[in-house]
């Protein structure tokens, strides 16, 4: 349905399906793999205005799901929408994009220069300016005191984020590896598309994505930049939704430990286990009151998945990708990646 809405959330708390709603259709854009591009424009426009409009205040606190796409990212952001102080933003990149120059690594809304990593320094006072005014027009527009971002690509840009809303938080949300590989693998077989000579899929438009990850993520990292250039040359979805997995959990992991009175690491086994717990721990840690209709509606939709089983991964990722498996508490049997079993539970030095 429009906005992720369904009709259980729209029985649950009415009112802020229109909230939802204007989010969807006036904010965050559509990228690259979605209909609706004619929208663009129009949303493009009104942001012009907003970064230019006076503000009373700065959204505060402003929480910002992240980590690694098709780890229930979504699921949580629209459940934590129902909290009446709570707008919810589904990847609005195009808010980012007004602002910050050289972000879209997807290539959705520029196909010139990008970056994954962005620092403090890579925001412009304007931009930082512009940022604020955008998100407190839209706190403005919905009515909200609180305002949850998910993009899951902002574990990145973590000290960027925090220079325009020094207060932020961020939820970073981990999947077992081989469940997210296959969540990725799927959707890229299931919505990828060929427009005119391009092609546009998980890996952005004609692999725009994988090349500024195998380009500036995977020759810093201490397990797979020693085989770089092996991996650049990697076409399965499999194999590069592992590196994806790998990387992005490694900065996730640095992040927190940097900063960990401003991360919440939640495992999307306990969210779908234990729904109601788990979205009444995070109400909590966010500052927000437990709300008895967002804490159904989660015991609601939430369920446990079924795990997938174990996929072959090339020989030049694998070792990493087993090692940040074991890292996180999930073990999968004994030996090679290649064999399916059930995970254990998570470490103990890994809190949630």
């Amino acid at each position: 349905m429009i906005a992720q809405l369904d009709p259980d959330y729209l029985r649950a708390r009415p009112l802020k399906a229109v909230t939802r709603v204007l989010s969807w259709a006036l904010f965050e854009g559509r990228p690259v793999t979605t209909r609706g591009r004619w929208i663009n424009p129009f949303v493009f426009g009104l942001l012009a205005v907003a970064r230019r409009l006076p503000v009373r205040s700065v959204p505060s606190a402003p929480l910002y799901i992240v980590g690694t796409g098709r780890s229930g990212t979504t699921i949580l952001g629209k459940v934590l929408s129902l909290h009446p102080d709570v707008g919810f933003l589904n990847e609005p990149k195009a808010m980012w994009h007004a602002a910050v120059p050289g972000e879209d690594v997807i290539g959705s809304y520029d196909r010139g220069p990008a970056r994954f990593r962005m620092d403090a320094d890579d925001v412009t006072p304007d931009a930082v300016r512009a940022l604020r005014r955008m998100f407190g027009v839209y706190a403005a527009v919905t009515g909200v005191r609180r305002i949850v971002d998910k993009y899951p690509e902002l574990v990145f840009r973590v000290p960027l984020v925090r220079r325009v809303f020094p207060d932020a938080r961020f939820i970073f949300l981990v999947r077992d590896g081989f469940d997210t590989v296959r969540s990725i693998d799927q959707w890229s077989d299931r919505l990828g598309v060929d427009e005119g000579d391009e092609v546009h899929d998980w890996w952005g438009v004609d692999d725009r994505k994988w090349r500024l990850m195998t380009e500036e993520l995977v020759p810093a990292d201490p397990e797979l930049g020693p085989v770089a250039g092996e991996i650049r040359s990697l076409d399965a979805h499999r194999d590069r939704a592992a590196t994806e997995w790998i990387v992005t959990m490694r900065e996730g992991l640095s992040r927190r430990d940097e900063h960990p009175e401003a991360f919440r690491m939640v495992r999307y086994e306990d969210l779908t286990r234990h729904p109601a717990e788990t979205v009444a721990g995070l109400l909590q840690w966010s500052g927000l009151p437990e709300d008895r209709a967002t804490l159904e509606y989660a015991g609601r939709t939430l369920h446990p998945v079924p795990r997938k089983e174990a996929v072959p991964l090339s020989s030049c990722i694998e070792p990493a990708f087993l090692a940040m498996m074991a890292r996180l508490g999930y073990r999968r049997g004994e030996g090679s990646a290649r064999s399916a079993g059930r995970a254990s539970r998570p470490d103990p030095e890994i809190p949630d």
